[in-house]
């Protein structure tokens, strides 16, 4: 079963409450309506009610029963700064704080931080950075989680794999590399994996030395210590993670050489590289980055995006809502 088919079947009825700040973007509501219309997800916009009704009106498009904001014009905006300030602990002035909330992704940020939303797709319209600093900033991480990484799903008929960290961390060292194994680990399980991490190096089982490779050591070593429930295994080389008859002979005692599922970089660079030549050369749909590690879901959208990248985003962002419950 496709990545999507699983992810809908979740998502079905549950009906996640789930912001877009970029409600006067076409993309953006031909997706809720979409999302509305098949039960997936409970829209929430932001912008000017009478533009994204005009411009709904102009392209035959339904927003009976959803909610739009105007983050300009909202009746409890005095309690949201005061929310925003009290979370900043100091570091912004009630002033800066009502500034900032002018901006739908801060206001959208602090929808989900107040529960009045479960997550929220952006980046139609703006960059990595306008999504991704607000997260930081409210939302912040899980407990026991520093840093917030980007999983790439890849998939191929059949054949569903995650490679991370993809589009977030240049250059982690081994704490970071264990929580981004941890990260995708559950990723994998969300969308119906059974995980098998594998730690990739340019050496399989000492097969080369060097600092490079003793991160990936390290950080396999503390997956290991603080969730010995995962399934992983470091140092590998792709191809003994992958092919297993290579495993076979560079890992025979391994129980992930060679079945791998969840592909861990050691750095940004090759990650960001490996997911593109899958793409590309061999075929596979790369859906996200799918951010991890948030407190709650908040997903980053490409702005050459389109309608069907925001409905994909929003049923995502919906099913980690739904397992953040859990």
């Amino acid at each position: 079963m496709k990545v999507f088919d699983i992810l809908k079947q979740k998502a079905l009825s549950c009906e996640q409450s789930i912001v877009f700040p970029e409600g006067n973007d076409l993309r953006v509501l031909e997706a809720v309506c979409r999302l509305k219309s098949e039960r997936m997800v409970n829209p929430i916009l932001l912008g000017d009610v009478d533009e994204i009704k005009k411009l709904a009106l102009q392209n035959h498009l339904n927003l009976a029963d959803i909610r739009i904001i105007n983050p300009l014009t909202y009746n409890q905006i005095d309690e949201m700064i005061d929310a925003l300030v009290k979370r900043r602990n100091g570091k912004n002035t009630v002033q800066e704080a009502a500034e900032m909330l002018k901006h739908g992704s801060y206001f959208g940020t602090m929808l989900v931080y107040l529960h009045k939303a479960a997550g929220m797709v952006s980046g139609a319209a703006h960059s990595t950075a306008d999504t991704v600093r607000p997260a930081l900033q409210i939302i912040k991480t899980l407990p026991g989680m520093s840093r917030v990484s980007g999983a790439m799903i890849i998939e191929r008929e059949t054949e569903k794999y995650i490679f991370s960290d993809c589009a977030i961390n240049i250059d982690p060292d081994a704490q970071t590399l264990a929580e981004i194994a941890y990260q995708s680990y559950l990723t994998a399980k969300m969308i119906g994996l059974d995980p098998k991490v594998a730690m990739l190096s340019f050496s399989t089982k000492g097969s080369a030395k060097g600092p490079m490779i003793d991160k990936v050591i390290q950080a396999t070593k503390i997956v290991h210590e603080t969730h010995p429930e995962v399934k992983i295994d470091g140092e590998l080389q792709f191809d003994a993670a992958f092919v297993a008859n290579v495993a076979a002979k560079k890992a025979p005692n391994s129980e992930v050489a060679g079945k791998a599922n969840v592909f861990v970089f050691p750095e940004l660079q090759s990650g960001n590289i490996g997911y593109k030549i899958a793409q590309r050369l061999g075929n596979f749909t790369a859906v996200g980055p799918v951010l991890q590690g948030l407190a709650a879901p908040i997903n980053d959208l490409s702005r050459g995006c389109s309608a069907n990248d925001v409905y994909l985003a929003g049923i995502l962002t919906a099913v980690q809502a739904i397992e953040a419950k859990k």
